[in-house]
């Protein structure tokens, strides 16, 4: 079965590389403005559905992947900083604070009338961090496109004491684990002796 990814990020499809099977991307084009009053987990599953549903509308026959990230601390919702003073800002405010981050991750083929979701949750406590510590890392990494200002995979750990959940694919973007559970379910064993043939 052909496998598309409704994504351009390269972290995402970097991520989906390490399953190793053969999958083509392709930019979602879904608005991602939150609804009045919408719950992180909820935003974080309805971007990653309505991705997912989009790019399977030109390709039914396709299983689509979709995937979308929420970042929320003290309430307060952090999305992609877009740039250096609204980074800057972002780990002023998560400074000493405990970041969640809602993951969401969805399968759809029209085809075979298929849809399934899952909304991975972990957590990163960050460190008290001094204005130089901040600016230093800024300009050693400009994570400009990462929700909450920061690469777990980089040098963006150190910013952190402790993280927790179940899946660090997660706060990289797309959840690895929970994704390969949804495969499974539905009919793509990654360690499958085929696997890799699937077109």
């Amino acid at each position: 079965m052909k496998i598309i990814l409704a994504s351009t990020s390269p972290y995402r499809r970097q991520l989906l590389q390490r399953l190793q099977l053969p999958f083509s991307c392709q930019s979602p084009g879904t608005d991602e403005t939150a609804g009045t009053g919408e719950r992180p987990a909820a935003l974080a599953q309805r971007l990653a559905l309505a991705k997912a549903r989009h790019v399977a509308g030109t390709h039914p026959d396709a299983l689509v992947i979709g995937s979308d990230q929420v970042a929320v601390v003290n309430g307060r919702v952090l999305g992609k900083p877009g740039g250096h003073a609204a980074a800057c800002a972002q780990l002023h405010a998560s400074s000493g604070y405990k970041a969640r981050f809602y993951t969401a991750v969805a399968l759809v083929c029209i085809d075979r009338r298929h849809e399934a979701f899952h909304v991975e949750r972990f957590s990163a406590q960050f460190r008290r961090l001094t204005t130089r510590q901040i600016e230093n890392y800024l300009m050693r990494e400009q994570p400009y496109d990462c929700a909450g200002s920061f690469k777990c995979e980089g040098l963006g750990i150190a910013l952190v004491e402790r993280l927790e959940g179940r899946d660090p694919t997660s706060l990289e973007g797309l959840p690895l684990i929970a994704l390969t559970e949804l495969l499974e379910r539905a009919g793509i064993d990654v360690l499958s002796d085929t696997s890799g043939d699937n077109t």
